[in-house]
């Protein structure tokens, strides 16, 4: 079988004040995954089951297998596997409320049967659940900052205009954050750097704007349709006057024949 995750790398990791070498692995996901447990053990246990394949091959290739354990393992006891770690980044704005582990997907079990079952335990980076963005280094954090907050227009405005690294995001990332966050920032092609904070208020002037027209549109629109109705009434009454039926004045006015009763009983 043969499954591609989203992004998988070496990495040096330093911790202890010891270097670690591991293999990361990450799943983004823009919405919720209910099966992400699964998902991602699948790919780890995939991860060491190449490893294990790479080193039996490379034996075989070598002859250097002392026991028949080992040649039929495919590896000695000096064999050693890199660890893999699969990080789920979720860049949806609602929050996670999916499993977190294997056994929050199981149904009712035993507690006496839990120690036989083999857990498994999820890696989750949810910007809805950063309390502290200073860690990132790199623009992340101003992706993760306004997914955070894109549920709150008042706290998105106050994110962007008290933190001055919004006013230069580069522009993949202004264009990601339009894609997760559902935001319209203005993007000029020509711009390397964009400054969101004044990008977010010249978004905000031109809404109020459309809605101050839309809304003189719409009065505009109200009052020819208030002219034509008094109009149309004063229409219908001569008619009624010269003998003309309802269904001639309905057709007369452009009105259906309820509405001209009802003006004419008025």
């Amino acid at each position: 079988m043969q499954k591609l995750r989203d992004i998988f790398k070496n990495a040096s990791i330093k911790y202890t004040g010891k270097s670690y070498v591991v293999l990361i692995g990450v799943e983004n996901q823009s919405d919720i995954h209910y099966a992400i447990p699964v998902k991602n053990m699948f790919y780890d246990v995939m991860a060491y089951g190449n490893q294990v394949k790479e080193t039996a091959k490379k034996h075989r290739k070598d002859k250097d297998t002392t026991t028949s354990d080992e040649f039929l393992s495919g590896f000695t006891k000096e064999d050693k596997l890199i660890p893999v770690i699969t990080i789920t980044v979720y860049l949806g704005t609602m929050e996670w409320d999916g499993p977190r582990k294997l056994s929050d997907m199981f149904g009712d079990v035993d507690e006496e049967l839990m120690p036989f079952i083999p857990d498994y335990r999820i890696n989750l980076l949810a910007p809805r659940e950063i309390t502290d963005f200073t860690g990132f280094r790199t623009s992340i954090r101003q992706l993760f900052e306004v997914l955070k907050n894109a549920y709150d227009k008042e706290k998105m405005q106050e994110v962007l205009q008290n933190d001055e690294k919004f006013s230069r995001v580069d522009r993949e990332t202004v264009e990601a954050i339009n894609l997760f966050a559902g935001t319209d920032i203005d993007i000029d092609e020509k711009e390397e750097v964009i400054d969101m904070c004044k990008a977010w208020e010249e978004q905000k002037n031109e809404g109020r704007e459309l809605g101050r027209e839309e809304g003189r549109k719409e009065g505009r629109e109200e009052g020819r349709e208030e002219g034509r109705i008094r109009q149309a009434k004063v229409t219908a009454l001569k008619l009624q006057k010269k003998g003309h039926s309802i269904e001639d004045i309905a057709e007369c006015v452009d009105f259906d024949e309820e509405t001209v009763k009802k003006w004419l009983v008025s």
